[in-house]
């Protein structure tokens, strides 16, 4: 991947689902370009394309025409495998939902993304949890199960797991549709602060 493409490069993307009699264009013809270091919020209403085009950035679709590179990467040209591979090393999702797994402890739903990654030693992944936990505030929490967290809480884990694997882009779908104004109100300053280029590693 290149250090110096943007980012994110649209062109000209489309996205059409089709079933035997109805075809419906959810994403008709992007241009976008971001580079390294933005943060950019798409905002529209209910059936616009928001969620479509998140599932194609964090390579879980693909589209129906168009270019997508990810770092200078045509993403059309590689196989399922090394896509799987840039999603697991480029990318971190925020979910509306939270989607921690409730068996799990708080680390080790922050580790699970690094369980796929080879040449990661338990070592390298008990750091690298802790300093998610610690940028996020949820280090006293390390122990506890998501049951155990509220709801503000279970988010701010969910950050720390986008968040440990060190990537390039962080994807994060409506992150406070399941909060509260208040807990989401400090979810965006998280979020805000984590952009900052000081806090970056």
């Amino acid at each position: 991947m290149s250090e110096s493409a943007p980012l994110i490069e649209l062109e000209d993307l489309r996205r059409v689902y089709r079933t035997e009699t109805v075809e419906t264009h959810a994403l008709g013809g992007i241009d976008l370009v971001i580079e390294r270091g933005e943060y950019v919020t798409i905002e529209g209403p209910s059936g616009c394309g928001k969620s479509t085009l998140l599932t194609i950035l964090g390579l879980l679709d693909e589209p129906t025409s168009g270019e997508y590179r990810l770092a200078g990467v045509p993403v059309n040209e590689i196989d399922a495998e090394e896509r799987a591979r840039l999603r697991n090393r480029e990318i971190g999702f925020i979910f509306q939902s939270f989607n921690l797994i409730p068996e799990m402890t708080v680390e080790e739903n922050v580790e699970l993304p690094l369980l796929y990654r080879r040449g990661v030693t338990a070592a390298e992944r008990r750091e690298a949890v802790a300093a998610a936990l610690e940028r996020v505030g949820m280090s006293h929490r390390a122990r506890h199960h998501p049951n155990q967290l509220s709801g503000g809480q279970q988010q701010r884990v969910a950050v720390a797991r986008a968040l440990v694997g060190n990537p390039s882009l962080i994807l994060a779908g409506e992150p406070t549709g399941n909060l509260d104004t208040a807990n989401g109100d400090q979810l965006m300053d998280l979020l805000d602060r984590l952009c900052m280029p000081k806090a970056r590693r």
